[in-house]
């Protein structure tokens, strides 16, 4: 999707407007004229996030709504209209679904630009759910630091599943800030020194986020395998937390 800068806004709103497929029954719109038609859910939660500390400072509103255009492109790829017919309120069930993944997008791309941490929704949903406390704790700080790596590229969530009707929107807003302060607290209560500052740096929790190489330096840590070293410690550090933290403290912090 095109970008538009601050004076082109208003001609991408007059764009939506003229591309809009006249109103029918949703099972009878073409994929293009199904996204088309929820554009404008993409700017009225693009125009939220625009408003909010969490984006303030890092992301346009242009940039915001193109990030919800791609979530919604994507969440139309997998609609399931065999199940969504059997939906009581198509569009109710539609919108509900759509919300969930533009603004999924959005706090990915925003937390991406920030640099900061996040756990993906569906490992969330999975925490609160888990009934086995120090599986539950193990969850937790498993997809804080062992799993992050590999959010910046696999941004889909794919491991969601296939699609399924009535998808509520219960997603909350994600502190981030909130989540670094006590992740902070967390590290220094239960970790020796050099194990805090591997995955304070690591994850850029107070600071930019350093490379395995330059952790290894700025800790002394030396040898042709200082890397290895450096995430043999977050291994360890990760295990000390899961071994350590009560499962009361992670629901109390979700």
């Amino acid at each position: 999707m095109k970008k538009y800068n601050i004076q082109n806004y208003v001609r991408y709103k007059e764009d939506v407007k003229r591309s809009m497929p006249e109103e029918k029954a949703f099972a009878d719109y073409t994929r293009d004229e199904l996204i088309i038609s929820f554009m404008p859910l993409v700017e009225n939660l693009a125009r939220k996030f625009a408003t909010s500390q969490q984006a303030s400072g890092v992301l346009s509103i242009n940039d915001l709504i193109q990030c919800g255009c791609e979530g919604l492109v994507k969440a139309a790829d997998r609609l399931d209209w065999d199940v969504l017919n059997d939906s009581s309120d198509i569009e109710k069930t539609l919108k509900s679904f759509f919300s969930k993944r533009i603004k999924g997008a959005i706090r990915r791309r925003i937390d991406l630009a920030r640099g900061d941490i996040r756990i993906p929704e569906h490992k969330l949903n999975e925490i609160r759910k888990n009934p086995q406390a120090k599986k539950l704790v193990a969850l937790f700080f498993n997809s804080m630091f062992l799993s992050i790596d590999s959010i910046a590229s696999n941004e889909d969530d794919d491991n969601e599943g296939t699609w399924a009707s009535n998808v509520k929107d219960q997603s909350e807003d994600y502190n981030i800030h909130l989540l670094n302060a006590y992740l902070l607290s967390i590290l220094k209560k239960y970790l020796t020194t050099k194990q805090s500052e591997v995955l304070r740096m690591s994850y850029g929790l107070d600071c930019d986020k350093h490379s395995a190489k330059q952790i290894a330096a700025k800790l002394g840590i030396t040898g042709v395998r200082d890397y290895v070293t450096v995430s043999e410690i977050k291994k360890e550090a990760v295990d000390k937390l899961i071994e350590s933290v009560d499962h009361s403290q992670v629901i109390d912090f979700l």
